[in-house]
């Protein structure tokens, strides 16, 4: 029977009484216990970031990777920021704290971060870790063939669901929102942005508490020219303006991060693929733009009028993973342009500065 966390609920429960899903849809889970997550985004970044330099990056992380203590899976990616500065992704997944630990320990990563070279020149190098415990996760599927994300790892299997077709329903497939409503420390008040100093500086940011984390894909290789020509004329165009209204209202939507990204082929070529990686200051403020602005809905209402209609045979693959986090995470940043990821918006240390 597959792993999962369930807890006697002191908290309601979204789901409407009676809910039976209209398209079906798919989690996550693995064959054997796991009590922790670790997903560990690395990037390369610069104002003119061309694919030798992004490449020399990719190749010395898989280097490090390459151990018995690595990834159980990672891809690559490149994402155009708000600042007008290509970012190189590397993306790495780990289903075993300690094996991630001790690939810090041997790996010499931790060294080459701060070592006074990366202080200097053209590119800045960050590198966001995400820990959660397995209760602070969901995960949903389109369907169930194809992996990505973390159901790449060893063990996992993807199961139907029918705690989906509802608002609320990401919250509900959260084990631990049962018993911890994931409210944000600070309240409906937005997190006070800053500008720190920080190129030529190596800095650390403590990521506030139930910050939540959510990386959203799309898949369409293979898809037939039908749908296909749906996706790239009709959903396509409304992901992208959701995601344009999220980028410039971040006050007002709790979007602290955004980056859609394009992942890659070994080449440095695009894929048929994309998602999108966006921080909120909570789950709630995600919700609050997911059930009730036009830009998702629109979304929302293509992508189940597209599941009802195709059904077993949608060739496009939509799917997301989902992370509230606890107090403890920290990001690094690294010669970085002061917007990046959460350097505006969590607790900064300054590790070291030219």
């Amino acid at each position: 029977m597959p792993f999962h966390i369930e807890y006697e609920r002191t908290v309601a429960a979204r789901r409407p009484e009676g809910h039976q899903p209209a398209a079906p849809r798919y989690s996550l889970r693995w064959t054997r216990p796991v009590p922790t997550l670790v997903s560990v985004y690395f990037g390369v970044q610069g104002k003119s970031l061309e694919w030798p330099a992004e490449q020399a990056f990719y190749d010395l992380l898989r280097q490090k990777l390459d151990s018995g203590s690595g990834p159980e899976s990672l891809e690559t990616m490149r994402c155009h920021d708000d600042a007008g500065y290509t970012n190189g992704i590397l993306v790495a997944y780990w289903t075993d704290p300690t094996r991630y630990a001790k690939w810090l320990i041997e790996s010499g990563f931790k060294q080459w971060l701060s070592a006074q070279e990366r202080l200097e020149g053209e590119y800045g190098y960050w590198c966001e870790a995400i820990v959660v415990p397995y209760d602070r996760h969901e995960t949903i599927y389109s369907g169930p063939e194809y992996r990505i994300g973390f159901s790449r790892t060893a063990d996992s299997v993807i199961v139907p669901i029918t705690t989906n077709g509802f608002f609320g329903a990401a919250r509900d497939r959260l084990p631990v929102s049962a018993i911890d409503p994931l409210d944000s420390p600070y309240g409906k008040s937005p997190i006070p942005r800053t500008e720190p100093a920080s190129h030529g500086a190596h800095l650390m940011v403590l990521v506030p508490h139930n910050v939540t984390i959510l990386r959203s894909g799309q898949y369409w290789e293979g898809a037939g020219q039908a749908q296909l020509d749906d996706y790239m004329e009709s959903l396509q165009p409304k992901l992208h303006r959701g995601m344009s209204y999220l980028a410039n209202n971040k006050p007002d939507t709790g979007c602290l991060s955004l980056r859609i990204m394009t992942n890659l082929s070994e080449d440095g070529t695009a894929r048929a693929e994309t998602s999108v990686l966006g921080a909120f200051v909570s789950l709630q403020k995600l919700e609050e733009w997911a059930a009730t602005h036009e830009t998702h809905l629109d979304i929302y209402r293509h992508a189940i009028a597209m599941n009802r209609l195709y059904k077993e045979k949608r060739e496009v693959v939509t799917w997301h993973e989902l992370f509230v986090l606890m107090q403890g995470n920290c990001f690094e940043y690294v010669n970085c342009h002061p917007a990046t990821g959460m350097l505006p918006y969590g607790e900064v240390w300054q590790s070291r500065k030219e």
